[in-house]
């Protein structure tokens, strides 16, 4: 074979694999619902490449509600690996533009919790229906949510939703209503910041006695000097803020994260790869 035809062949090639690789890419796309009359907006995540059925995830971004940081979230935790569904709990018309409208959202809600593990379980019916337009499988559906996300997902395990398993990444971890004994069904892996001076050692036992109290397959995890906001790069790291990223920290949070719903997904039939 010439020299010529070798290339060409090889040039061929690498075309080929370059367009495999442009329609192999991340999707995302807006999905729009309606609960109790109001109009709510999330983001769907997801990678045409890899396994063609995917686990699910419902990813509730921190108070600043859904937003292009939180869609970036979303795409590095999808990977090849999930489908995500960033999660609007606020509402369509409701997108804080500073950290005083996101307390005002995420206050009024935190308020009324029966609203928010509403709002939260309409959430993963959402997810759920988009099985027959992306790559997911519906038998194995998780959540996942970032400060006040993660008090959002903790609502929904209190109330008893049934999925494949839960993480939240430094949460609020008081309840208003905590679950009663033996009904939580959701295995959780909460990842605090030891640090975090908005989360107290009173909320701390208080949750591991609830969720013992409540049958909860439950892992808590304090990560050494991590306060609040550690897993997310956008909190910035000033050293006199309770809300900051913390680059040691955050990648151990990330990996036990993927180890946890790697092992969960695997439990209950097909598994997921580890990154």
């Amino acid at each position: 074979m010439s020299i010529v035809r070798r290339f060409r062949i090889a040039s061929t090639l690498l075309v080929l694999l370059a367009a495999a690789h442009a329609q192999a890419a991340v999707r995302t796309r807006n999905v729009d619902w309606t609960l109790d009359g109001q109009k709510f907006q999330g983001v769907l995540v997801y990678d045409d490449a890899g396994p063609k059925n995917k686990p699910g995830l419902v990813m509730v971004p921190n108070w600043m509600g859904v937003n292009p940081s939180a869609v970036e979230k979303a795409k590095k935790v999808a990977g090849r690996d999930y489908v995500v569904l960033v999660a609007d709990v606020y509402g369509a018309n409701v997108r804080p533009k500073d950290s005083k409208e996101a307390g005002a959202a995420a206050g009024a809600l935190k308020g009324d919790r029966p609203k928010l593990r509403a709002r939260m379980q309409k959430a993963v019916d959402v997810l759920r229906a988009q099985a027959g337009s992306s790559p997911l499988d519906t038998k194995r559906i998780g959540a996942f949510g970032f400060c006040f996300g993660g008090t959002s997902v903790l609502e929904l395990v209190r109330s008893g939703a049934a999925l494949d398993g839960a993480v939240t990444l430094h949460g609020g971890l008081d309840a208003t209503a905590p679950a009663a004994p033996g009904t939580v069904k959701t295995p959780l892996l909460v990842l605090n910041g030891a640090a975090d001076k908005s989360v107290s050692r009173e909320d701390v036992a208080k949750l591991q006695s609830e969720m013992t109290a409540g049958g909860a397959d439950w892992q808590f995890v304090d990560l050494g000097g991590a306060v609040h906001c550690f897993a997310e790069p956008d909190a910035g790291n000033d050293p006199n803020s309770n809300c900051r990223y913390d680059a040691r920290q955050a990648p151990r949070a990330y990996r036990m994260l993927a180890d946890f719903f790697a092992e969960r997904f695997a439990a209950v039939g097909g598994g997921t790869r580890k990154r």
